[in-house]
């Protein structure tokens, strides 16, 4: 676990760099200083290009993770050549379908939110920059190499959007130039790593008549990983999108903070993926399902113990923190509730995604997430008009735990392996015990200071019953060593 934990602790430390920019901006500047209106425009042109992004990339950022290792020298760069070109048989004929049926699109798109018809080329520009700056990455991804791209992958754009939301709070540019420069600001991300990728590995541009070894099963995997990639997506964003349908706009805006919120406890999984990602599929290759069997659940344990820590700090001051907000986003709550148990749920698998969409049974949990996905865009069909943001939180909740779930039981049907230990059951207990104990109280001080102290509270208490009950080896010995430091 030794260059796993110190990539995936920088990583942590960049990923949480970037949430702190981005809590900036969704908990104040957009708050403050941005109509809801266009707030909620923002989240659903984000959302929306984050869901066609899998699309756009044709799955070469998960292809490319998979494949590299088994290529050695020359078929290398033939290999990276091909995972260069490949997107674009997707971007070029869907910026033509764009163009064409721009008119249509907007139509469907602003059934109930005119506002969004004028922005589907800002869709489309910020779903492809994002594309590609997911090969990129998982370019310097395959070298070992994850610090500088999870920087530019949670910090970069966020940094850009605060001095954005900063200049527009002082009037020295208006919102439709906002929007401009936010698509700007994608694309310049894109750019930035495309370089760093290639001084780490530069290109050679290799295209022959001959294919590179085994490339049918390349193009196999990558037209079916596509699915894969969307699955994920969609499940995150595609009830932002389907309330901009159902309901007025600014409910994006309420539902986007708490999602916000909840997401900050899927930080550590994202951190360590960005190497466990590349070692699994390496292990795979290799056939080392010794090693993976280990790393499988080292990986759930350290999660379970990180993630229930963010979880207790999150929904414990829940109450305080939405007291600091306009009154209106305060519907957002329970989203936060719903979102978050989904999100603790998933990072307890560990490398459990890693395994699957590495290994030879992707296909099988495609067709579970195809299903899952239908099930989720029919349950915001049938809550969103019943109950809002919280009907969209419910059938996120209900299509990700399911999911998960059953992921992870094609893993132990499959490999014969589960995440879960004893250390699992205690920090289940001790999960159950911190919550019932913290989330009903509050100090009567003002909302800032009741979240300090409870939290102050609830850390020295969580990190004494974790030392001592010596429930992850792996989260004891990074306490002893920043001890003895």
């Amino acid at each position: 676990m030794g260059i796993v934990l110190k990539q995936s602790f920088n990583n942590l430390i960049t990923t949480y760099l970037g949430f702190g920019i981005g809590a900036l901006n969704t908990l104040v500047l957009y708050i403050n200083f941005m109509r809801e209106d266009y707030y909620g425009l923002v989240g659903f042109i984000v959302s929306t290009a984050m869901i066609l992004m899998p699309l756009m990339s044709f799955g070469i950022h998960n292809t490319l993770v998979k494949f590299y290792s088994s290529y050695t020298n020359k078929d290398q760069d033939q290999f990276l050549t091909w995972m260069l070109l490949l997107p674009l048989f997707i971007i070029l004929p869907s910026g033509l379908l764009c163009a064409f049926f721009y008119v249509q699109i907007g139509d469907f798109l602003s059934s109930k939110n005119e506002i969004v018809s004028n922005y589907i080329w800002y869709i489309f520009s910020i779903a492809a920059a994002a594309a590609y700056f997911e090969v990129f990455f998982a370019w310097s991804k395959v070298q070992f190499k994850t610090i500088f791209g999870n920087f530019m992958k949670e910090v970069f754009h966020r940094a850009g959007i605060t001095i954005l939301l900063i200049v527009l709070a002082y009037k020295i540019i208006d919102v439709h130039f906002f929007l401009k420069a936010m698509v700007v600001v994608y694309v310049l991300r894109m750019l930035i790593m495309s370089i760093y990728a290639f001084t780490l590995k530069a290109p050679r541009i290799m295209l022959s008549r001959k294919l590179p070894t085994n490339f049918s099963a390349v193009l196999k995997y990558t037209s079916l990983i596509i699915i894969a990639g969307s699955i994920a997506t969609v499940l995150l964003d595609i009830d932002k999108v389907m309330i901009g349908k159902y309901v007025i706009i600014e409910n994006i805006a309420y539902y986007s903070v708490a999602i916000y919120i909840a997401t900050v406890i899927a930080v550590p999984a994202r951190a360590m993926h960005q190497i466990t990602y590349p070692m699994v599929a390496e292990m795979l290759n290799q056939k080392r399902y010794g090693d993976m069997k280990i790393l499988y659940r080292k990986s759930s344990l350290t999660l379970f113990v990180v993630s229930s820590l963010l979880f207790l700090l999150i929904v414990c001051n829940l109450d305080s923190l939405y007291d600091m907000v306009k009154p209106s986003y305060r519907s957002g709550l329970y989203v936060v509730i719903f979102i978050g148990i989904a999100k603790l749920l998933d990072n307890c698998l560990g490398i459990n995604n890693a395994i699957l969409f590495n290994s030879d049974y992707y296909r099988l949990v495609l067709v579970l997430g195809v299903i899952l996905v239908i099930l989720a865009i029919v349950l915001n069909i049938i809550f969103i008009p019943m109950y809002g943001i919280h009907g969209a939180a419910i059938a996120t909740f209900i299509a990700s735990v399911a999911y998960a779930v059953l992921k992870m039981m094609v893993v132990k049907w499959k490999f014969e392996i589960q995440p879960f230990t004893s250390g699992s059951f205690k920090m289940f207990l001790l999960l159950i015990l911190f919550f019932i104990g913290f989330y009903f109280w509050d100090f009567s001080f003002h909302p800032f200071i009741n979240i300090i102290l409870k939290s102050i509270i609830i850390l020295l208490l969580y990190f004494i019953c974790i030392y001592f009950l010596n429930i992850s080896k792996d989260v004891t010995l990074a306490i002893n060593k920043y001890i003895k430091s």
